[in-house]
């Protein structure tokens, strides 16, 4: 019994392994224009349409990736298309606009900073007198440190977390909250660092806590926005963002723009846990 149809053949697999992880079997069947979901027993019939219902509304939620990883099999005789497309399509389904902007930008700015253009970018980008006398007149400098990063390791920890995090925020609840994270994280921190440590630092680490607080504590408060963090991970980061005041790890962190961008998360969380 047919109970929907999808345009996308790994969409509709990702959905066909959800439900047969809650004990309904379902097939495939491939239609000129559409991919068919097939219920093989119709008493399954109203909890798989209600299923599809959500499915369309919420196709990037984690219960379907985790399910595919579970109960999927390589048995379907549907073509997927290229697997490179695929991962594409899923990095940039999984965001919104604002997490992509953010990550091109770090991008294209790690690549003037490792080819060439090092000295010239961080004149341009870094925080007031890092490199001459400070002029307030340039109040990009107070947000552009956050794209700054100076190793792989850096760069990579940081967009991993705010395309994961981030891309949750601005897909399931908006993009203003992002922005709102992005613009008070991305500068308030940057002026606590600087009074701790001095004007040369840089990275996304400041917004990459915002957004950490800001889902776990949205998760806790109130999980129908369809947000959260495990508390696992939340614990992760707090012990890395206290290992970094006692430089055991013997790098250097921004560690007041890491403690003000949890404070900005948090509070931000609490606030629209409170509203919405």
């Amino acid at each position: 019994m047919e109970f929907g149809r999808l345009p996308n053949p790994r969409a509709a697999q990702a959905l066909v392994d959800y439900l047969k992880s809650r004990g309904i079997e379902c097939r495939l069947a491939a239609d000129e224009n559409a991919v068919v979901l097939l219920v093989v027993n119709g008493s399954d019939y109203p909890a798989a349409k209600a299923e599809f219902d959500y499915f369309v509304q919420h196709p990037t939620d984690d219960k379907y990736l985790a399910a595919s990883w579970e109960t999927g099999t390589t048995s379907a005789n549907l073509d997927y298309g290229a697997p490179g497309l695929a991962l594409l399509s899923r990095f940039v389904t999984a965001a919104g606009p604002l997490t992509l902007i953010i990550f091109a930008a770090c991008m294209l700015v790690y690549g003037a900073l490792n080819l060439g253009f090092a000295s010239q970018t961080y004149e341009l980008l870094s925080f007031f007198g890092a490199t001459g006398p400070m002029n307030t007149s340039e109040v990009w400098r107070v947000f552009t440190p956050s794209l700054l990063h100076f190793s792989l390791m850096h760069i990579s920890f940081n967009l991993l977390w705010w395309w994961y995090l981030g891309g949750k925020i601005e897909t399931r609840i908006g993009t203003a909250p992002l922005l709102i994270l992005l613009l008070v994280a991305g500068t308030l921190p940057n002026v606590l660092q600087y009074f701790v440590s001095g004007p040369n630092f840089g990275g996304l680490s400041g917004v990459v806590y915002a957004v950490a607080g800001y889902t776990w504590i949205m998760g806790v408060r109130k999980p129908a926005a369809g947000i959260g963090l495990p508390a696992s991970y939340m614990g992760f980061m707090v012990i890395w963002l206290v290992l970094g005041f006692f430089d055991i790890l013997g790098l250097s962190m921004a560690n007041g723009a890491h403690l003000g961008g949890l404070a900005v998360g948090l509070l931000q969380g609490l606030w629209d846990s409170r509203r919405r």
